[in-house]
Parts: C-alpha cells; structure tokens; sequence
C-alpha cells in the first residue's frame, strides 16, 4: 500500500472504518466528497448508519458536492442519522425522509454550497470525510472520481478522515486540478480562459496534522445505470442538433459550436448522445458531470476535451472506461465544483448550457424539482448556475408524462426553479420553441405550438385565448384555473418520476 499512503508520518492514523466512526458525535456538521454519485466516502458512512443500529444517538448535518450514493446518504437516512441535507441528492431513503420532513433539507444552487461553506453560513464544518486514491509524500490528498466540494470541506474541517479506496485506478492521479477561490475582499478572477487550461494542482492541500484518521476500503462507486436511446430522446436530440446547426447558418455559432453543458441522468445523457451522429466536430464540453455520453464523444472523436467535476460512467461501462483510461486520461480534467460551476465561467467561456426539465409553462418558466409543486424529486443542482449565465439556455423535456395522463407544458408551472428571464430555448420531441426576444404572449404562442403535445394543444390554446380576454394582458392568466390544472392529475396519479440535473 506504500505507493497509496506515501507519508510515512501518517501510517499511525491508519484504522478501521469501525474505528473511525467513533470521532463522529450528534449534531456535528460533516461534509463530505462525492458528486453524481462518483468519489464518494463508503465504508465510514456504513460504520456510523451500525453505531447507530447498535443504539448510539447521531444525527448529522450532511454537506456533499452534489448526489451521493446508497453507502452514504441511503444507509445514514435509513437509520435517522440525517438532521440537515445540503445542496442535492437522488437517493430514494433520503429523498423520502425529506418528503415526510424527517430531514429538513435546502434546495441549493452547487456553486453557492463551496461559498457558505467558507462563510460559515452553515457553521463549523467538525469533519470532512473525503475518498482518494492515494496520499502524496507531503500529506496532501489525491481524490478519486471526484472533487465535488471535497477541498473546501479539507480547507475549513476542523479534523479530516480520508477513505484511500483501492478500487479506484490508481492513474486517476493527474486528472485534477485543483484551484482554490478567495473569500471577498481578496477575491481574485478565475484565470481560466479555455477549457483545457490547468490553473491548479493536482491534489488537494492539506495540513497533515489535520487527518485524524486514514481508512483503507475497496468498495466501488454505486453509479446509476443509464437507460438506452428511445425514438422520444432521439426525437428532441435531432431537434436540438437542427436547432444548433441553425445558429451556425445565422452566425451566432461557430462550426464548432461553444463548450457544452449538461446535466445528468438517462435523458441528458441521451440528448447528448445524438451529437455523436451529429455534422458537429472539434467540440469541447464544460460541464458539471462527464457521463457515458462525453466518453461516447471522445471515441467517435467529436469532442477533443471535456472539463467537469466528476466521473460518472454506468456500471455497466466502468471496469472498461478504467481498463483503457489511458485513451482519455489526456482529454478530461476534474476539477472543484466551485470552479466547474463558477458563473464567472461560465460566462466568459459562452457555454450552451442544456438542462432537463419536469414541466415548463406556457411562458417560459421550468419546474426541475418538484413533482406537484411540493414533493421534492433531486433538486435544481447545477442548471441554474449555467442557465443564467449560459451563452444559450436550453431546457429539454417529453412533452408527455405518465404515457400521455399528464402534459409538460402546462399553463402555470407548480414550482419555480428557472424563471421566464433565464429560458431562451425549450425542447421536445414535438420540436423547439425559441422564446429569445418574445414577449408573454409571444412566448405562449410559441411554446405551445412547437414544443406541446397534440393531445394538449387545443386545451392549452383554450386557457390561453381565454386568459387573453381579462383586464391585464401583458401575461395573461386565470389563476384559480391555472391551479385546477393540476389538481385534475392528482385523479390520474402522481407525475412520472423524471430525472433532472445533477
């Protein structure tokens, strides 16, 4: 293991993860690594879900870069060891107990969650737990398939727990680049200016007498499987290729497009994935979480380099990605989310930011967390850092749910998460709606006959038409019905479970 823990000063914080559970105690603040769910701590969250089996009182205030997997927030909800959750998740034991309010939990944007974290706006963080490949000679940390907030939370802990994880290839080393943001007024601009620039290190900083404990574990990344290419995704992928090459007749596009956004789960992934059989070459992708579709990209040779904060390929992809890493080792960084999500970024570099939503209303505004307007599904995650900051804004969704019992495209969306001022482009399978420029009225009309399903079309141009013959016409609504239109799918069950953003 010496080519793993290289500081020989540290070999006597080597210790169990039973061991290690013992530093935690009830109501300390922990923040760990981990993003979509990729680099995230196992084996010490496991030890903390026994102690509490075995009786021990701990509940936690948990702080993590974005969603993590089933050994860290599913076994700690499991057993009520979750008080506080920040900024996302996906898994299904958490998302429950915040649905039933056993953990009260704050819908974040990701770039804001390294920010509070310096400010102390969430308190003292006690412990970071953070999974690594190795620990260099210095004490400093190597991460895994992830960084997410993982240096913030080594910066600002008082104590460190580090999870060297031997199933993580140990040629993940040289991947990162990690960069560190003052706090105002010593704020200084990102000196990033392309998307492969390096303006860090490739480890984390860390005092050494800070690590309390150093826990050696093989457990895997429990990344989420994605669902293959249906006639829909393929649908609103040709859409938005159409759409983009347009851009590029008008001039408003290079050939080669700007650096890419997206978030994650089956149906990015997809939408992503029809680039690959797109005219579109030369690309480069700034994103948040590099999954199957980028690594598709990188083979067919469309995109030369792709920038994120985490590696997250399906399980049924990951021993290969691993076993020919060498092929795309010079083509990917990972670096802290506080950078792959900065606004400042984003902005400069123009990125065409793509995002997943669950309903959009006839104006332009997008739900991408709450089925209903209150059942809370992952969380906005990182859309919003792109969305108002991006070159163009695009949000996809089917224009159906529940197989054709509910519309997307409804008259008043039942949460807000993006409004009207953040939309340019929205995409389905029935084509695209450009609402740059357009007025309310102009937005509806556009949306509903571009991007609503035929099922849809006459009931939505009915409220509308009918909304435009109150008093006040700039963006006509008949509230109460507005509200109605929900209500009635209550009787057809519950919104489908869609995925959206990281």
């Amino acid at each position: 293991m010496n080519n793993r823990l290289r500081c020989n000063e540290l070999q006597n914080k080597v210790m169990s993860a039973k061991d290690a559970a013992k530093l935690f105690e009830n109501d300390m603040i922990v923040g760990t690594s981990g993003f979509t769910p990729a680099g995230y701590p196992k084996a010490v969250p496991l030890a903390i879900a026994d102690r509490v089996k075995n009786g021990d009182n701990i509940e936690l205030t948990l702080i993590t870069g974005a969603s993590v997997g089933p050994e860290l927030d599913g076994a700690l909800a499991e057993v009520g060891a979750i008080k506080r959750r920040y900024p996302y998740q996906t898994n299904a034991n958490c998302r429950n107990s915040i649905n039933n309010s056993k953990i009260n939990y704050s819908d974040m944007h990701l770039s804001h969650t390294p920010q509070w974290v310096k400010y102390g706006f969430f308190g003292n963080i006690d412990i970071a737990i953070v999974e690594a490949v190795a620990i260099t000679e210095e004490g400093y940390i190597i991460p895994s398939t992830s960084i997410g907030n993982s240096n913030v939370f080594v910066e600002c802990a008082d104590k460190v727990i580090v999870e060297i994880n031997t199933s993580q290839p140990i040629e993940l080393e040289g991947i990162h680049d990690i960069y560190n943001v003052d706090t105002p007024p010593n704020r200084k601009p990102i000196p990033l200016i392309r998307v492969d620039d390096r303006i860090g290190t490739n480890y984390i900083p860390c005092d050494k007498e800070k690590i309390a404990a150093i826990v050696f574990t093989d457990l895997k990344d429990q990344t989420r499987p994605v669902a293959p290419i249906d006639s829909v995704s393929a649908k609103m992928a040709n859409n938005l290729i159409e759409f983009l090459k347009d851009e590029v007749k008008a001039n408003r596009l290079p050939k080669n497009l700007l650096p890419l956004q997206s978030g994650v789960g089956s149906v990015a992934n997809a939408i992503l994935g029809g680039l690959v059989n797109s005219e579109f070459e030369d690309l480069v992708v700034y994103s948040e979480v590099i999954q199957d579709s980028v690594i598709d990209l990188i083979e067919s040779e469309k995109v030369k380099f792709a920038s994120g904060t985490s590696l997250t390929i399906s399980p049924e992809r990951l021993d290969k990605f691993y076993d020919n890493f060498s092929k795309y080792k010079d083509k990917l960084i990972l670096r802290p989310q506080e950078i792959s999500n900065s606004p400042e970024v984003a902005r400069r570099l123009g990125v065409i930011a793509i995002n997943t939503a669950i309903e959009v209303d006839i104006y332009g505004n997008v739900n991408s967390t709450n089925i209903m307007g209150s059942r809370m599904m992952n969380g906005i995650g990182g859309s919003g850092d792109f969305a108002r900051n991006g070159y163009l804004t695009i949000f996809t969704t089917e224009s159906i749910a529940k197989n054709g019992d509910i519309s997307s495209i409804v008259p008043m969306v039942s949460h807000h998460d993006h409004t009207e001022h953040d939309v340019m482009v929205i995409v389905t399978e029935q084509g695209v709606a450009d609402l740059r420029g357009l007025s309310p009225k102009e937005r509806a009309l556009a949306i509903i006959e571009n991007c609503a399903h035929p099922d849809y079309k006459d009931e939505l141009y009915d409220y509308f038409n009918r909304a435009c013959t109150g008093k006040y016409k700039h963006t006509p609504h008949i509230l109460e019905e507005a509200l109605s239109w929900h209500d009635k799918f209550l009787k057809k069950g519950s919104m489908m479970e869609k995925e959206v953003n990281v």
